[in-house]
């Protein structure tokens, strides 16, 4: 492997959605040779890789080399591929047809997944479908045996990963076999394999495959032996992805391979995998391929930048067509185990690229006031307006317009017949058309505004989709704790080189690396890249020296496993490096860490490694806490440096301009001189405004930056300047700014909840997501909200400005504020609300605020969720105001003593308070922590902008937010009145409805809408009064349930802030259980009541048919713990969408623990999670169907269920059907099915099982 002859042709290539590159390394030429194919031209040729290689072999041999005959291989020494062959079949779901096999009771497991949805605004809950046809339910169960459980009359086993598990029920192979023979009958013969526990007890897995394969299946995938890591789910999805993707690629290859002469088993032929190393052809599998050609251009950067050409960490940015790929390098390859991509989680090793829905294909649109950019894409077909095929206008439509695309230097591929250059009249008569509209909007707003030209518009567009990407390069290096600006930007791909210097300098860069091989640099990547193997297998044990021990025979083997495959490829020991990891999690903690075992000779502790690592990333150590160990990992490393940099001569002489070309930067119209880079050398510098052309690429240098021909012939940009101030010079909004300044406003508080997430302790903050963060003008209004759970939307409003009227004069620099309580604008006890006001010199100039769901606050049962309180002090510490630090103390003493005393009343004398303090403790730290983030970013944006024109936008978001509203306030109405028979004034409509909760409390709605001004009166006189019971809702749960509905019912990308609420009136009857006293019990007011108000509502608008109306709470434990989940239910149906099933709706949307972890942390045994058949309402559109969760308790433990909809079905819409009502059931051990009805406490005997059968959707239309 390790020698090379110099007489033959490598070849590296990347097979990209739209084209084929191709790098040859040619005996003779230094230079080697690049060549840029369409991936797909079936009427020249049938695989773009082979007719790249057959050309340039032409071209080396001068001989010619028929289409119709194999490629000679005498000539090739070896073949480099990334290919995403893999990525697109699972995107446009062409894959294999498979089938899944799975545990008995689990068929819908990976369809339910964690139950969250992908976007909480979307009204039909859309999910990507399903990769299999079939599933095949396997009798068969493994339970895991804890160490307190008395299984003494059992055969216990030890599992893989060192845990005892016991063989409930055996594999039933006679009852598999007619279940795969049917499969087989259908035209099925691909599984995908996860059986509950096998990542420690493979055997029946393996049992499966042997039986499959004996009936003649050709390829079958088992989770144990892809991803062997606890989780079922995530395993099973990867399990899913191999069976289906496999087939696909090995067909693809096996093609690709069939090409060459029978001399190809002498040439070296390897493919790129998603983790960055390389794999022989017999290794390569679906779910290890699906970043093949994004890997290679990080490799491609990685390896030719960081340390050559700078020593700063590098940000890698690809942009492409329809997407921007960032990535981050500091000297090792970041990688990550677990990543989603078009909605499959795969569980592989794999490098961490993050990928944007921003390219040069993004539509270019004007909407409610606002520039958008995509993130729709306008396609290869019909593509930008400029390719002449009848398209929409995009990002390369604005480039163009503006000069930074020349189509001289373009090729003319484009019309009818693919012959004409870019279509640069068509593109500025599209923009001329935008402009009319743009420029009306604008004078009906403000009439003195002067009209914006086409060149300004196409400079807005490019600028906020500049900004679009800038986010996830923010937040990519923010929440794990970097600077972005302390980043070199390593920028490739087709359009990137166009946006560099625009995006260095947003994000406070200072430098930007384009390499001369830029265009086709994840091809080149392919030749710097090592070949991989890795082992790796599940081991469960407290991290102890005794277990580390065992960790390191583990290891030894796992080692001999690589180094021998390694071997096989012909590597030695000169030429191979391993790489050892334990992959370590704190007890109780989702968060686990890959810790690398030390090469620097000293003693390897990986303890300690765990502890200093998790500090860095998450801001603090947990202490007296147990580190589990969870996996051992072995990645061996074949090194092959193969493609070395070539240097430069120095230049002697000027560079050489090619000629001059306008283009349009922010002060007008420039003229910009051209350069071409073969014609540069080391050490040439060119002043902006300048272009570099780099092939096909075109290098954009704006004014005030400089461009440097390095000694490897690489581009370096060094951005002179990094600021940009904006004027407030009309009486309205910048449309551009004001698009720039919602994605700055938004991105902030995005980037408090990361690090309130990554500062945080609490399973309900850091893993279920159970918080929102905010920032706010100085009057309290809500300039964005980063919402992970709906119930808190626009609710922190109200309590900023209680806090604000509270405290009014008497806040002061460097006080914190922390609040809980319903009548000071809360929601329920857990969500502690932690306030920052922010001052510029003396005056209050906006405020921050996150707030977080507390696993424990006090009240009579653990966890703080009681079904049966009855006031406001059972569940827990309510506090109204405190400072939670003064003038820059925190006040640890004064907090401490409202959370474990939560009542000085004498009635509440024997409340419990906090049973975790030190827990909250860390919580409202890690929220301190958050909000001095936002603080840093505002200050930041100020110090950019000024604080006049960051106030002014404030403003102006929130007005953008309220004209959409407003305009959705107005198409409802006419839609209403249009199927309406009354006659005489329809200048508004007024809908009544209510709804019930289970207890017969009415949730009573007037909506009247004005349909010339757009607003809407919400008035719920008529409610029931407070109710004696806990589903009480403070009126900010109803505010945040009505500022949920409009943002769904809008439909469009706006901020969510104080102005979607500005043309809404909201009138609650005082005293009633929408509006309840300060005594009132509430904790249910926000996981129950806070769904019907949202289900009365949107039943009015007549948008969607009620959902499960529930969250279904759930808590168990005893003294020794606690557990608290929310199960998901049926959505409702619409008026083109069917309900789905197995979801969390409307108001959370927080995760599921997985099964196997379920298992392993707590002791019981799930026999069910699945889809409820049949519950979802019957209509022209079905509801979505509820879920069925059987859980049998191991030992005794006390239950609590605080759930509704077991009394009123969720109503069907339109002559739609009722979806079904939930039930919830304990099966005693004499096998009694007892009824629990909505809300219970139990104490549940070992062998017990609990039953919840959670609601349907309703239906939308008759049936048919």
């Amino acid at each position: 492997m390790g020698s090379a002859d110099a007489n033959k042709l490598r070849f590296c290539i990347d097979r990209g959605g739209t084209f084929t590159d191709v790098y040859a390394q040619i005996p003779g030429q230094p230079d080697g040779r690049v060549l840029k194919l369409l991936s797909v031209d079936p009427s020249n040729y049938d695989d773009a890789p082979v007719e790249g290689i057959r050309r340039i072999l032409e071209e080396f041999t001068g001989q010619k080399i028929s289409r119709s005959s194999r490629l000679p291989t005498d000539k090739i020494e070896w073949i480099r591929m990334g290919t995403t062959v893999a990525t697109n079949a699972l995107l446009e779901r062409k894959g294999e047809s498979i089938a899944l096999c799975v545990t008995r009771g689990f068929r819908n497991l990976l369809q339910i997944g964690n139950q969250a949805r992908p976007s909480i605004f979307d009204l039909t809950v859309s999910k990507p479908s399903n990769l299999y046809e079939e599933v095949v339910e396997v009798d068969e169960r493994v339970e895991l045996i804890h160490d307190n459980q008395d299984d003494s009359s059992a055969s216990l086993i030890k599992g893989v990963s060192g845990e005892m598990v016991k063989v409930v029920k055996p594999l039933d192979v006679e009852t598999l076999k007619p279940l795969l023979k049917g499969l087989l009958e259908k035209g099925i013969s691909c599984l995908a394999v996860v059986l509950m526990h096998s990542y420690t007890y493979p055997q029946h897995e393996i049992a499966v495959e042997r039986l499959a394969a004996s009936m003649g299946f050709k390829h079958v995938s088992l989770s144990s032996a892809l991803t062997p890591m606890v989780r079922a789910v995530p395993r099973g999805l990867t399990a899913s992805v191999d069976a289906y993707l496999t087939p696909v690629i090995k067909e693809y290859l096996s093609g690709f391979m069939s090409k060459f002469d029978e001399g190809l088993g002498k040439v070296n032929v390897l493919f790129m995998q998603s983790d960055g190393g390389l794999a022989p052809e017999s290794r390569f599998s679906g779910h290890k391929a699906v970043l093949s050609g994004p890997a290679g251009g990080v490799v491609g950067y990685s390896q030719t930048l960081f340390g050559l050409e700078t020593e700063k960490p590098l940000i890698g940015f690809d942009m492409g067509g329809t997407s921007t790929d960032v990535s981050r390098y500091a000297g090792t390859y970041e990688q990550v185990l677990e990543t989603q991509i078009a909605g499959a989680i795969i569980q592989a090793p794999q490098l961490d690229i993050n990928t944007v829905a921003a390219g040069g294909g993004s539509k270019l649109k004007f909407q409610f006031g606002t520039f958008q950019v995509g993130p729709e894409s306008v396609g290869a077909h019909p593509g930008p307006v400029c390719y002449r095929k009848g398209g929409e206008l995009a990002v390369t439509d604005a480039n163009l317009v503006l000069g930074y695309v020349i189509p001289d230097y373009f090729p003319s591929i484009f019309g009818s017949n693919e012959d004409q250059p870019l279509d640069i009249k068509e593109t500025r008569e599209e923009f001329e058309k935008l402009a009319e509209q743009i420029n009306s909007y604008r004078k009906s707003q403000d009439p003195s505004a002067k009209d914006m030209t086409v060149e300004d518009i196409a400079l807005g567009f490019v600028n906020v989709a500049n900004e679009t990407m800038c986010r996830p390069i923010r937040q990519l290096t923010e929440m794990k704790g970097h600077e972005t600006k302390n980043h070199a930007l390593a920028c490739f791909g087709g359009a990137g080189p166009q946006h560099a210097c625009a995006i260095a300098r947003s994000l406070g860069m200072k430098e930007v690396l384009i390499h001369r091989f830029c265009g086709i640099l994840s091809a080149y990547g392919m030749g710097l890249a090592d070949v991989v193997e890795e082992a790796q297998e599940p081991y469960s044990a407290v991290y102890s020296l005794e277990s580390v021990q065992e960790a390191s025979y583990r290891e030894a083997a796992l080692l001999n496993q690589v180094k021998q495959k390694l071997q096989e490829q012909g590597f030695n020991d000169e030429n191979m490096k391993t790489e050892t990891y334990l992959n370590l999690r704190y007890e109780g903690t989702d968060t686990s860490i890959m810790v690398k075992k030390r090469k620097d000779g000293g003693e390897c502790n990986y303890g300690l490694d765990f502890v200093d690592l998790f500090q860095q990333e998450y801001g603090f150590k947990l202490l007296n806490r147990n580190i589990l160990i969870c996996d051992v990992r072995v990645r061996g490393v074949g090194v092959t440096n193969i493609l070395k940099p070539l240097a430069l001569e120095s230049a002697s002489c000027s560079p050489k301009v090619e000629g001059n070309y306008k283009i349009y930067f922010e002060n007008g119209w420039q003229e910009t001189p051209l350069y071409k880079l073969e014609n540069l050398g080391y050490g040439h510098v060119m002043h902006g405004p300048a272009i570099i052309m780099n092939g096909n690429s075109t290098v954009i240098v704006e004014p005030k930056c400089k461009a440097i021909i390095t000694k490897y012939g690489n581009i370096k940009i060094v951005i002179e300047s990094t600021s940009s101030t904006l004027k407030v010079a009309e009486k309205v909004a910048n449309v551009v700014q004001l698009s720039i300044f919602n994605h700055r406003f938004m991105g902030i508080a995005e980037q408090m909840g990361r690090t309130l997430q990554r500062t945080s302790i609490s399973t309900n903050i850091k893993e279920r997501l159970d918080f929102s963060c905010a920032l706010f003008g100085p009057d309290g209004g809500l300039v964005a909200n980063a919402p992970h759970v709906p119930v808190h939307l626009g609710a922190m409003s109200s309590t900023v400005r209680w806090q604000l009227n509270y405290w009014g004069e008497n806040l002061n620099e460097g006080d914190v504020l922390v609040t809980n309580h319903p009548c000071a604008g809360g929601s329920h006890l857990p969500d502690i609300t932690v306030i920052t006001p922010v001052f510029d010199n003396g005056t209050l100039v906006f405020f921050v605020a996150s707030r977080g769901h507390h696993a424990e606050i006090g009240g009579i049962t653990p966890g703080s969720m009681p079904p049966f309180s009855k006031s406001i002090w059972e569940e827990g510490a309510a506090i109204k105001a405190f400072k939670l630090v003064e003038k820059g103390i925190f006040q640890e003493e004064g907090i401490s003593k409202l959370l474990r005393f939560p009542s000085s009343d004498d009635v509440a004398q024997n409340i419990p308070g906090t049973r975790r303090l030190q827990d909250n403790l860390s919580d409202l730290r890690a929220q301190v922590a958050a909000n001095q983030r936002g603080i840093t970013l505002i200050k930041e944006l100020i110090e950019q902008y000024g604080l006049e024109t960051v106030q002014a936008y404030m403003t102006y978001v929130q007005l953008n937010a309220e004209e959409a509203v407003r305009e959705m306030l107005k198409s409802v109405a006419a839609r209403v009145l249009s199927h309406s028979s009354r006659s005489g004034d329809k200048s508004s409509v007024t809908i009544e409805e209510e709804d019930y909760m289970d207890d017969g409390s009415i949730i009573h709605l007037k909506l009247t809408i004005d349909s010339v001004k757009g607003e809407a009166n919400f008035d719920f006189s008529g409610t029931s009064p407070e109710v004696y019971g806990n589903w009480n809702a403070p009126e900010a749960v109803t505010a945040a349930a009505v500022i949920y509905c409009l943002r769904c019912l809008v439909d469009v990308n706006i901020p969510l802030n104080q102005g979607c609420l500005a043309p809404v009136k909201i009138y609650i009857p005082p005293g009633s259980f929408l509006s309840p006293s300060d005594k009132a019990a509430v904790v249910g007011g926000n996981v129950l009541t806070s769904q019907r108000i949202t289900d009365v509502v949107l039943t009015a608008f007549q948008a969607c048919a009620c959902s499960q109306g529930c969250m279904n709470n759930l808590t168990f434990g005893d003294d020794t713990f606690g557990y608290y989940e929310t199960i998901g239910g049926g959505s409702g149906a619409g008026p083109t969408w069917n309900g789905t099933s197995g979801v969390q709706c409307h108001m959370t949307n927080t995760r599921m623990t997985d099964p196997e972890i379920f298992e392993q942390r707590y002791p019981v045994l799930l026999h069910k999670f699945a889809l409820r058949e049949n519950s979802g309402g019957v209509g022209y559109h079905r509801g979505g169907n509820g879920l069925v969760r059987e859980i049998e308790f191991k030992r005794p433990v006390v239950v609590s269920i605080l759930s509704e909809r077991r009394v009123h079905a969720p109503r069907g819409l339109k002559g739609g059907e009722d979806g079904s009502r939930g039930a919830n059931y304990l099966i005693t051990k004499d096998k009694r099915r007892v009824y629990l009805g909505g809300k219970n406490t139990i104490e549940v005997q070992s062998g017990e099982i609990l039953q919840i059968l959670t609601p349907g959707g309703g239906g939308w239309g008759s049936p048919l």
